[in-house]
């Protein structure tokens, strides 16, 4: 990577921290010189990934007017995957990390070569209608151990698969550059470019992901760690008190037998989660209370992960405390039971940002991530 990318991606996360802001600005939290401001921001304007903003501008004064930079929301996207137990999700996000459209579809089959075919047609389809937007890339959220280097799902047992090269393939299908990673490290990312406490996350952050899958990520000094295997975060079987379903290991105790999605949907005698959890929040007790007992069990996790990286913030992306406000608060409790960190619960343990587009969001930052460390690659 040269000094001029390093730059680049230094002068377009500073811009989408603080935008619209004048080039001063942007020089003061890069640390950059005026001239080096200059050139970077004349190659991100002819990329046409951020845009002078003279809306913004302040009143005129005396010399040369300036005229602040912005996000440019309107001329570029990323594609966003995820692959999910029963369905995959795809979706359209700008350079803020909004989803501009996204479509979920059942898997016809889970064999990989049918998965990523159906995957790829999709994509095409979603480029199809993009309008005028640069497509920038791919990102691809999944489940299970996943190589972000190689682009390879080294192993989902929920899924059956194993060494399938999901960047490869989507590659070649599409003939769009492809970034792979896990659930918790793509969200991870998420929250530290556009989540609600970023600032935080960027100094040190846990995320923990509940879904058919459950995973971990960990990231210190805004660097997201992924062990020299990328298999850092495998937590579907750390045993929590209180888990009393058999796992496919063969034990009990395991977390993600006793809180995954399918568990739950069917204790809970539902199609789906999604009607569980509309179920819940139209108060229907059976329901709420499955969830409620969910959300003590993942806050037992929650607290042994908060004892043992002591971060400035542990975000939880769990179908109940997204959206049920109760099952966050039973969430914090258990938390506050069962940690001895100390920490001031209510303020370091959150939902996810973006709780209505979560899987939309992994698969995107993915994608995103990597444009903003190296906008002009």
């Amino acid at each position: 990577m040269t000094r001029h990318s390093d730059s680049a991606g230094a002068v377009l996360r500073a811009v989408l921290d603080h935008g619209p802001v004048p080039r001063s600005s942007v020089a003061r939290a890069t640390r950059l010189s005026a001239a080096s401001i200059s050139g970077v921001a004349a190659s991100l304007l002819d990329r046409e990934l951020i845009r002078e903003a003279p809306e913004a501008a302040g009143p005129p004064g005396i010399g040369r007017p300036h005229v602040p930079l912005d996000i440019n929301p309107e001329a570029v996207a990323v594609v966003g995957a995820h692959i999910a137990v029963p369905h995959a999700t795809v979706a359209l996000l700008d350079l803020r990390g909004q989803v501009i459209a996204q479509h979920r579809t059942p898997h016809d089959g889970r064999d990989p070569a049918s998965v990523l075919a159906s995957l790829a047609e999709r994509i095409r389809t979603l480029r199809e209608k993009r309008g005028k937007r640069r497509i920038l890339g791919v990102g691809v959220a999944t489940g299970g151990w996943v190589d972000a280097v190689t682009g390879t799902v080294v192993e989902h047992p929920a899924l059956g698969w194993r060494d399938v090269p999901v960047g490869a393939t989507l590659t070649a299908e599409t003939g769009l550059p492809v970034r792979v990673d896990s659930n918790s490290r793509a969200l991870l990312r998420a929250e530290q470019l556009f989540g609600a406490v970023a600032g935080r996350a960027r100094q040190s952050a846990v995320h923990l992901f509940v879904g058919n899958v459950v995973d971990v990520a960990f990231a210190t000094g805004g660097v997201v760690h992924q062990g020299p295997r990328s298999a850092a975060g495998a937590v579907a079987h750390l045993s929590v008190e209180g888990c009393a379903e058999r796992c496919s290991c063969g034990r009990t105790g395991c977390l993600q037998a006793a809180v995954s999605e399918q568990t739950l949907v069917c204790r809970g005698g539902a199609t789906d989660l999604l009607s569980m959890v509309a179920a819940a929040q139209n108060g229907d007790a059976r329901a709420l209370a499955l969830f409620e007992e969910r959300a003590r069990l993942v806050g037992r996790a929650a607290a042994l992960l908060l004892d043992l990286f002591d971060p400035e913030v542990l975000v939880v992306a769990e179908a109940g405390a997204n959206r049920i406000p109760a099952c966050l608060e039973v969430l914090r409790a258990e938390v506050a039971a069962w940690s001895t960190a100390g920490a001031d619960v209510p303020e370091v343990v959150r939902a996810t940002s973006f709780p209505a587009t979560v899987l939309a969001v992994a698969g995107g930052a993915v994608a995103l991530d990597q444009v903003y460390a190296r906008p002009l690659s």
